[in-house]
């Protein structure tokens, strides 16, 4: 049962037996679990030990009165929603405690369907509260559509883009090509005061030196030859925003000292103009080179390197991640059986297994381009084996027991069925010792009798002797 299906816990707090009695009886027919104390001691105590999500309680008390276990509940647990009781002649005293933090009150004698609203009210606000910042926490998670993954290595690089992104500081994104680096500079802007602003990207290596100049830049009419027009650069359109340069490392030198005087100053000039163009933007950088050394080899300028690499985020590669790998190749099977129109349902285990002992050299990049080959290709409504290229198929071959031991697991994406996970381990642990049934009984500590029903075979094991419990 899910959290917000089972029932709230009420903590009722009365020095007033009877009282206590009725208040039970009310909100037991309400279908609410019910935590009874007759003093603040006792509600205390049972507010260590239990979540409550609702607590009712009587202001005046013998010994710790409702005032002190208001301000003792607000700080043992601060989600509590917390409803006072009073006489009518102490309102002012509820006001107050309401003022301390309570949702609302109640006078004495109670009527039973004012105090059922009250209380359902205050479970209702804090219902939305919770719901606020579920999603609140949510969008902290950097998680857009595109970023897929558990692994603990993709983990730390988004906790390292959570806190920067809220920052105005330079991000410098390194990691192998194909790795996603984008997706991320992404969310950094997303989580950034410029979220609103423009996000410009533009790719440093896929530009010759002349034209990147113009493209970061822009150009006045006449600046170089085809130039029959002012032309406003990247850092004019990302101007309040966030400009990312992809494969930073392949700028020009002469680049490189314009881009320098933008931090440094926050102002550059068109080609073909003296007049300075004063911009506000936040640059993240990216490249899949080590910057360091270059450096190093004089083939980039260390004060550049310097305010490029205010926060510094390696991102992993797949074969860090290996454990992603079913979840990357569930998105873009989704992905591209609806962009293709072609009902791929699923992908086999022994498929998986093989994507999942690959290297990936080209990373999630490489990753994406084989699932949307085996879509286009595949002839059934399943991804097997032999819908991927020739040589990933390699990499599904093992020993016996490989496929079923150590870090070679057979590897399942989430949303898989019991019976369908079952059957995947039960296909290759017989893959993987060649289809011996009484072998993979023993394997799988179950009888053989069990491997042929499974299978949906009419013998019933007497071919071999058990092994194992059925």
């Amino acid at each position: 049962m899910a959290e917000s299906d089972q029932p709230k816990t009420l903590l009722l707090v009365d020095d007033e037996q009877a009282h206590l009695e009725s208040l039970r009886k009310i909100f037991e027919r309400e279908g609410y679990h019910l935590l009874c104390a007759s003093s603040g001691e006792q509600a205390l105590e049972l507010l260590r030990q239990n979540h409550v999500h609702l607590m009712l309680t009587d202001l005046v008390m013998p010994g710790m009165d409702g005032h002190e276990l208001l301000r003792a509940c607000r700080t043992l647990s601060p989600e509590t929603e917390i409803v006072v009781m009073t006489a009518y002649g102490t309102v002012e005293s509820a006001v107050e405690a309401m003022k301390q933090g309570a949702h609302d009150f109640v006078t004495k004698p109670l009527k039973r369907m004012m105090i059922v609203k009250v209380v359902q009210q205050a479970l209702e606000k804090q219902k939305l509260l919770v719901e606020n910042r579920a999603l609140r926490e949510e969008l902290s998670l950097v998680r857009p559509a595109d970023i897929i993954g558990q692994s603990e290595p993709l983990r730390r690089t988004l906790d390292l883009i959570r806190q920067a992104g809220p920052s105005s500081a330079t991000v410098l994104l390194l990691g192998e090509s194909g790795t996603g680096k984008e997706l991320l500079a992404r969310a950094v802007h997303r989580l950034s005061p410029r979220a609103e602003k423009a996000f410009v990207a533009v790719n440093c290596a896929a530009l010759p030196e002349t034209l990147l100049e113009s493209e970061l830049f822009g150009a006045e009419r006449g600046a170089f030859t085809g130039a029959d027009r002012r032309r406003e650069g990247r850092f004019e359109a990302a101007h309040g925003g966030t400009l990312f340069l992809d494969e930073v490392g392949e700028m020009s030198p002469a680049t490189q000292v314009k881009l320098l005087r933008v931090l440094q100053q926050g102002e550059f000039e068109r080609l073909g103009s003296s007049e300075p163009i004063r911009v506000d933007l936040r640059v993240v950088a990216a490249s899949n080179r080590d910057l360091a050394a270059l450096v190093h080899e004089g083939r980039f300028r260390e004060d550049l390197f310097y305010r490029l690499n205010v926060v510094q985020i390696r991102v992993p590669p797949l074969r860090d991640r290996p454990g992603d790998v079913p979840l990357l190749a569930n998105f873009f099977l989704r992905r591209y059986g609806a962009k293709n129109a072609r009902p791929i349902e699923s992908i086999t285990a022994r498929a998986l297994d093989a994507l999942c002992r690959h290297t990936w050299p080209g990373n999630v990049r490489e990753l994406e381009n084989v699932i949307e080959r085996a879509v286009v290709l595949s002839r059934d409504a399943v991804i097997d084996l032999d819908d991927l290229p020739e040589g990933l198929r390699g990499d599904a071959a093992g020993e016996p027991g490989a496929a079923v031991s150590g870090d070679r697991g057979v590897f399942l994406p989430v949303g898989t069925t019991l019976e369908q996970a079952e059957m995947a381990l039960l296909r290759a642990t017989l893959e993987a010792t060649g289809q011996d049934k009484q072998l993979a009984a023993r394997i799988l500590g179950v009888a053989t009798r069990t491997i042929y029903r499974k299978l949906g075979s009419e013998r019933d094991g007497e071919d071999g002797p058990e092994s194992g419990n059925p």
